[in-house]
């Protein structure tokens, strides 16, 4: 390892922008990026199903409040979002003297809220999409089976409306991995927290904004691969024969 070190210092010798140093702000902006990225979409994915099927629930006392949340997150700017829950939160009568204030005042956390809330919203509408386009026959065949309706919700309609809502939500985790970039507004040093880093101090725009931007790229691709293998894998039996 010391000697890779050593051998990337020298070819970085002559320049002065991406040193170790440098380098190692993009490391650690990568690696925060990746964990709040990460972080809201699983905690959104897994908070999306139940709220998709109540979205879908024929009780209006189940099924409006959840319409509304998904309306408001969805229809807002998740900038505003991310703005009113990081400076909001210390407006809240007597939260500075609670032990939530200890995980709240970092700027990780009400990040990682907003973008949770947000990625939640949209889920739900892609999964409640994906739920009611469920083929009737599918379910009438269930039934014929004998299998109740909260068993046919789990082994029909559920894996059923994944695999239809697969695509859509690729587009949904590269949406948030881009949006992610907002949260260097709140001092999280991100990739582009990283980048304004290089920038404000080498004033170099191109060099530090172009750089972080390949590595949006990069981690795009590889996401787009991924779904694209799942799909392949858990869209097969549509492919035609031969």
């Amino acid at each position: 390892m010391e000697a890779l070190l050593n051998r990337l210092e020298a070819l970085l010798a002559e320049n002065s922008i991406f040193t170790l140093q440098t380098l190692s702000y993009y490391g650690e902006g990568l690696t925060t990026t990746v964990q709040l990225v990460f972080l809201s979409l699983l905690i959104g994915l897994v908070a999306a199903v139940p709220l998709a099927i109540g979205r879908g629930s024929k009780r209006r006392f189940i099924k409006w409040p959840i319409f509304t949340y998904t309306y408001v997150f969805r229809g807002t700017p998740l900038l505003i979002q991310l703005y009113l829950i990081y400076y909001g939160v210390v407006f809240v009568d007597g939260i500075q003297e609670t032990w939530l204030w200890v995980i709240l005042k970092e700027p990780f956390v009400p990040a990682l809220i907003a973008f949770t809330l947000n990625t939640a919203a949209y889920t739900t509408e892609i999964f409640h999409g994906a739920i009611k386009a469920t083929p009737k026959g599918e379910i009438e065949a269930a039934r014929a089976y004998g299998m109740s309706p909260a068993l046919t919700l789990r082994r029909i309609v559920i894996p059923s409306a994944f695999r239809r809502a697969l695509p859509a939500y690729g587009n949904e985790v590269i949406f948030m991995l881009h949006a992610s970039a907002i949260a260097s507004v709140v001092t999280i040093m991100d990739l582009t927290g990283a980048a304004r880093f290089v920038y404000a101090r080498f004033y170099a725009p191109f060099d530090a904004f172009l750089f972080v931007a390949a590595i949006y790229l990069c981690l795009t691709f590889a996401i787009l691969y991924f779904f694209r293998y799942l799909e392949k894998k858990l869209l097969a039996h549509l492919r035609p024969m031969g």
